[in-house]
């Protein structure tokens, strides 16, 4: 972690899928100082939760220094698995949760953990639906990326997918 970050950004974000798996987006709004930016992108074939980190995954790479970050999330998934040491955890283990289930997405993480050693970054969880001005434009960002037309794939989702299940190798 950053010694002393000089910036003291805020970042709200969220992810939809249209169906679980399904086409996918996220949607991320940053700001600092009262200047804002907002982020979205979709993906053909993915999961809810894939897209909840790269909301915070993109955010936290739109950064071009280090900074000290306080990430709202309405996913527990994300929330939990950072503050309360999971992810860390997971990796340690070799990507296992416990001796016989592996982690899932453990390419998000990776990238998101490193991001965590770039920046002071907190999370904060915020109930999503629930009229939280922020995370219902970041809700609207991520439906609307859904919708789109010309979407990534999500070339590590779907080469771990077969017949709509994912392969745990």
């Amino acid at each position: 972690m950053p010694s002393s970050p000089q910036k003291t950004i805020t970042i709200h974000t969220d992810g939809a899928c249209l169906g679980n798996p399904g086409p996918g987006g996220y949607g991320a709004v940053l700001d600092y100082q009262g200047t804002r930016r907002e982020l979205s992108g979709g993906f053909r074939l993915t999961t809810n939760n894939r897209m909840e980190l790269l909301a915070v995954i993109v955010a936290l790479e739109a950064l071009n220094e280090p900074c000290q970050v306080t990430v709202h999330s309405d996913s527990k998934y994300v929330v939990d698995a950072v503050e309360q040491g999971w992810a860390r955890r997971w990796k340690a283990n070799g990507w296992k949760r416990n001796k016989k289930e592996a982690a899932i997405n453990p390419d998000l993480w990776e990238r998101l953990l490193q991001l965590t050693e770039k920046h002071a970054v907190t999370f904060r969880w915020v109930r999503g639906h629930a009229g939280n001005i922020e995370n219902e434009r970041c809700d609207r960002l991520a439906v609307e990326a859904a919708n789109g037309r010309d979407l990534e794939v999500d070339s590590v989702y779907e080469s771990s997918t077969t017949y709509g299940r994912v392969q745990m190798v």
